[in-house]
């Protein structure tokens, strides 16, 4: 089970890190509404630019800390509930601006990774 919860995290960390470092501004089928960047997306859900890097910084932190996590087990549970609860938001966003159920697809799949580290 313990290689299964670091795929997990290796996973999540991952492919949170791409979406907010590399893919930040590219277009992407997973983007709110019609946008093709980062900050068009949050624009899409009515939030301001400065909410965005402010929800990047933290999302980008607790999966540098959830990587951390596999050697350091105490910080498990804070960058996992940390980054359920960020999902939890984005998939709300989603639902918001009335999107295709598909655009919250990956949102919801890392959430419920999340919600596993974090009860197992």
């Amino acid at each position: 089970m313990e290689y299964f919860i670091i795929a997990i995290k290796a996973v999540v960390s991952i492919s949170l890190l791409n979406v907010w470092l590399l893919q930040f501004n590219k277009s992407t089928k997973w983007r709110g509404g019609n946008a093709q960047n980062m900050i068009e997306e949050f624009r899409a859900y009515g939030l301001p630019a400065w909410m965005c890097y402010t929800i990047g910084f933290f999302k980008v932190t607790l999966s540098i800390l959830l990587i951390a996590s596999i050697w350091y087990p105490s910080i498990e549970n804070v960058a996992a509930i940390g980054l359920a609860l960020l999902l939890s938001g984005s998939i709300s966003m989603h639902i918001r601006i009335k999107d295709p159920m598909y655009k919250s697809l990956p949102a919801a799949i890392f959430l419920a990774m999340c919600l596993i580290i974090a009860l197992i």
